[in-house]
């Protein structure tokens, strides 16, 4: 098989949260593959636009060009001034990944209406309207790779993270659902899980509580995984290696869904 089946080169991505942890390490990763990338930054994130300008660095950097740009997956308006901005510059967009996403920890009995309702607005309903912005031009164009973020918790819960573990569960159902309508047009659908990986936010929670040393116990690999190793997966579902991959939800897990007794 020739190694050009992987190649994003002339290729458009867009990756919604792309600034930082898995959404920064696949923008860098896209742009090594041959993409233009434009990673936006999150308008309300701290350190926004230094964050924008870092990531857009990186990928110029690596000989690619970017957008200098954020949008709100929570707001529709946002994310058609993304797109918009996007065709303008290069006039098209071949490849959408969606990372924006947010978790927290709240025993399910005392979840609030209202911090249920902004999960599942950002992770699931963020989804979906990047998916219909963007959708909406890959099947105008007819061609389109779209890559969602789900999780473990699309398959398997984790105590205390109700709403998480609902609204990923969803981004993989709305993954087969929106392949099962969109593939036959020449826009596939696909989903990663990722597994557990270290990241700035998680550190202390991973390294120094026991939440972190059963999910290592739980990992066949006996590690836990680092951002770059999620490239690979996304290079192949936005390749043309995965010319017949669709509706897919492709766990990179280190063995974690695998897993039953460990010892």
């Amino acid at each position: 098989m020739s190694t050009q089946l992987f190649s994003l080169e002339g290729k458009i991505a867009v990756v919604t949260g792309g600034t930082s942890g898995i959404g920064r390490a696949l923008s860098l990763g896209l742009a090594e593959a041959g993409a233009d990338v434009v990673a936006p930054g999150f308008p309300a994130q701290r350190n926004n636009q230094q964050m924008v300008d870092g990531t857009a660095a990186e990928i110029e950097q690596r000989g690619r060009q970017t957008l200098r740009v954020s949008a709100d997956v929570g707001d529709r308006g946002s994310l058609e001034q993304l797109l918009a901005a996007t065709l303008e510059r290069f006039g098209k967009v071949d490849i959408l990944i969606n990372c924006a996403g947010r978790i927290k920890r709240t025993p399910t009995l005392t979840v609030s209406e209202e911090e249920w309702n902004g999960i599942i607005d950002t992770n699931l309903t963020g989804t979906l309207r990047a998916c219909q912005v963007f959708g909406k031009h890959m099947l105008d164009r007819g061609y389109g790779r779209i890559v969602n973020i789900a999780s473990l918790n699309s398959f398997v819960a984790f105590t205390e993270v109700a709403a998480y573990a609902a609204s990923k569960a969803g981004v993989s159902s709305l993954t087969r659902s929106l392949a099962v309508e969109w593939s036959g047009k020449g826009v596939a659908v696909n989903a990663i899980a990722p597994g557990v990986f270290r990241t700035d936010l998680n550190a202390d929670l991973l390294d120094s509580t026991p939440r972190g040393k059963e999910l290592l116990m739980r990992t066949p690999m006996g590690r836990f995984g680092k951002t770059e190793e999620l490239i690979g997966a996304a290079i192949f579902l936005s390749s043309d290696a995965a010319s017949f991959v669709t509706g897919l939800t492709l766990a990179v897990d280190g063995g974690f869904l695998a897993s039953g007794v460990n010892q």
